[in-house]
């Protein structure tokens, strides 16, 4: 007798947000739309969770607390993790700050301007870090 093929846990997407009620929000809409989903409080609390586990992508607030910001969580995901560099969403609340334009220019990612609608920013996931069947 054949066993049943086991589906493979998905892999959660790693949310880096330290506004609780943003983080509360995202974590919402990408569960809802079938993510599972990881959260850290900080950039430097997503690169401890990033060096011990494995995610299908990540998604970043451009600017968080404690001396790791989204383009130093990107430079080291392009170090230490690079087949996740193309599946990094950041958010921003800032998206004229100088520093936040270089980094999205540098890096390439896409980014999603707050306050987003659900749909806007699901689609920008979708399409980097693929639909969950």
């Amino acid at each position: 007798m054949s066993m049943p093929a086991i589906k493979p846990e998905p892999l959660p997407i790693l949310l880096i947000e330290d506004e609780p009620g943003v983080m509360a929000y995202v974590c919402a809409t990408l569960e809802r739309s079938g993510y599972q989903v990881v959260c850290a409080k900080s950039g430097a609390e997503g690169l401890q969770l990033l060096g011990s586990g494995n995610f299908l992508g990540v998604v970043s607030d451009m600017v968080t607390p404690g001396g790791v910001n989204g383009a130093d969580v990107h430079a080291w995901i392009a170090t230490h993790r690079p087949e996740l560099t193309s599946r990094l969403v950041f958010i921003t609340g800032d998206i004229a700050n100088e520093q936040t334009v270089e980094t999205l220019r540098r890096t390439g990612a896409p980014c999603v301007e707050k306050p987003f609608r659900v749909q806007q920013f699901i689609s920008v996931v979708e399409k980097t870090m693929g639909k969950v069947l």
